[in-house]
């Protein structure tokens, strides 16, 4: 699987040091104004006002930008699994028409594979399914190509065509669901964004001498809980935004019950 550095840290732990480091940042920035406000009466609250407000504009921008990036890869990972379940229900179904011994071989190995692409994201054993997918399909390709020297049936070349279409899928869903992240360029960018912000609004604050609000607790909050949700969506395996697999069981269903 395609890692980042971010991922060392849990989602939970994420959330807490983006917390613990823009607070320390705005809390540093607020004494650096407050320093600056009590030496210099030359520097002005509102040229300084514009510049902060054009920093978290930039900030907003790119949180939205790699918001947007997350969100996409998702939902190309949602809908990836529920073309990968009609991929294998139609590659189920020709098999049944295959001759035999081939039918029988052939639809207990798509049984088993569809039981590994459920096992792979419920237990988390994602490389030991992606190794067994890739055995499995071996073995079916053994088959399709017995059938073909057995039969010259036009249902052999569409369940031949139905199951290179799945095995295609299967290399579509590993690249979008293992490799395809956020780059880190971007995150660095980010996050070194967030500090930049966090110590401009406290420096803003510091040098019109204003008390500490706890308005500022809660910007910090509100920054890191965003960081944390797209951290989230980019992670597949971790999180509360994982991708469903009812598709793909609905299809084990209803390859134990023989209903199409």
């Amino acid at each position: 699987m395609n890692t980042t550095p971010l991922d060392v840290l849990p989602l939970g732990l994420l959330f807490v040091v983006v917390c613990g480091i823009s607070y320390l940042l705005l809390e540093a920035g607020y004494r650096l104004g407050r320093w600056r406000h009590a030496r210099s009466t030359e520097e002005k609250e509102t040229p300084v006002g514009a510049m902060v407000a054009a920093i978290l504009a930039l900030f907003a921008f790119m949180l939205a930008f790699a918001f947007g990036m997350a969100a996409d890869r998702f939902e190309k990972r949602r809908q990836t699994v529920l073309d990968e379940a009609n991929a294998i229900g139609t590659t189920y179904l020709r098999a049944k028409q295959l001759p035999e011994p081939q039918r029988g071989e052939s639809t207990r190995l798509l049984r088993e594979y569809a039981y590994v692409r459920i096992r792979a994201i419920s237990e988390r054993k994602v490389l030991e399914a992606k190794a067994r997918s890739e055995e499995i399909h071996e073995l079916l390709w053994a088959q399709a190509s017995a059938a073909v020297e057995k039969s010259r049936d036009p249902i052999t070349g569409l369940y031949i065509q139905s199951l290179n279409q799945m095995i295609d899928l299967h290399g579509v869903r590993v690249h979008v669901g293992m490799r395809n992240r956020i780059p880190m360029a971007i995150w660095w960018g980010l996050l070194v964004l967030a500090g930049m912000s966090m110590a401009s609004v406290g420096y803003q604050a510091g040098l019109s001498a204003t008390r500490r609000s706890p308005a500022m607790a809660v910007l910090v909050v509100a920054f890191s809980s965003v960081i944390l949700l797209i951290a989230d969506l980019d992670r597949p395996m971790e999180g509360l935004m994982v991708v469903g697999q009812e598709a793909m069981i609905d299809l084990q269903t209803s390859m134990k019950t023989g209903r199409p």
